[in-house]
């Protein structure tokens, strides 16, 4: 996702484009309907949305060949896609084995949560003074959304748009995209977590988005960074109680991506 795209859609679409969007990502394309640049877009939406939403988990591995009979492809737009997706932290390729998921132990996930909280608040610092109205509109209404919610899936989903949300009046193209792609690296992490704790803590969470929400809604950047760096920070602390989260699932494991 490029720091433009962060910026116009978070991270979702609306939620009534969402089922639309992904059927279509997962009709096979014919080359004649489409460009090649076309193609690795197409490609590249389809197995992000699979990574971010587990159905390809940390260690495995996309089989170039696999994606491009899928999608009845060459093998050159879905090498396009891999790397797109491996600016973006979602791949990692290496050397005579291909693109898998990486996978992160538990001292490389704390120090990603370390770098969230020094750079989003940056980010929300920056990003304040160029929200607009609707911007607002929509974060009060993804909060309600996110407090009337109880399934884990649709949870993270509202909650990454809520965040990302918050970021997309950031100028800086640079800061963006890392924050995109901190994100997009402890997604994983932050889904184990969630289906261990269960819905029982879920009020802390609400709390702290409400605090953000309002010194967001007063454009007060010193409240909003310091609500937003203890919520990621009690987040990082309470991921180190869980050792678990960090040993699920068969490392470097090899099926089919789809």
């Amino acid at each position: 996702m490029t720091p433009d795209a962060a910026r116009e859609t978070p991270d979702r679409e609306p939620a009534q484009k969402q089922s639309a969007q992904k059927q279509a990502a997962r009709r096979p394309a014919s080359p004649k309907q489409a460009t090649p640049e076309a193609a690795s877009r197409r490609i590249a939406g389809c197995l992000r949305e699979e990574i971010l939403s587990g159905r390809i988990a940390p260690g495995e591995r996309i089989r170039q060949e696999e994606v491009a009979a899928r999608f009845g492809a060459s093998r050159l737009p879905v090498r396009e896609a891999l790397r797109m997706l491996e600016a973006e932290g979602l791949t990692e390729h290496e050397a005579h084995k291909g693109a898998r998921v990486p996978r992160l132990d538990m001292h490389e996930v704390d120090v990603i949560y370390q770098m969230r909280e020094r750079l989003e608040p940056l980010a929300l610092a920056e990003s304040l003074p160029h929200l607009t109205e609707d911007d607002l509109d929509r974060l009060r209404d993804l909060q309600l959304r996110i407090e009337a919610n109880t399934d884990v899936g649709e949870f993270l989903t509202l909650d990454r748009e809520f965040h990302l949300l918050t970021y997309r009046g950031c100028l800086i193209d640079q800061l963006l995209a890392m924050v995109v792609r901190l994100w997009n690296s402890t997604q994983h992490y932050r889904r184990a977590f969630m289906h261990l704790t269960g819905p029982e803590r879920r009020w802390v969470v609400h709390a702290e988005h409400r605090l953000l929400l309002d010194a967001v809604q007063r454009r007060d950047a010193v409240d909003a960074e310091r609500y937003l760096s203890g919520h990621i920070r009690r987040t990082r602390i309470e991921l180190s109680r869980h050792p678990e989260v960090f040993s699920e699932g068969p490392a470097g494991s090899e099926r089919p991506a789809g």
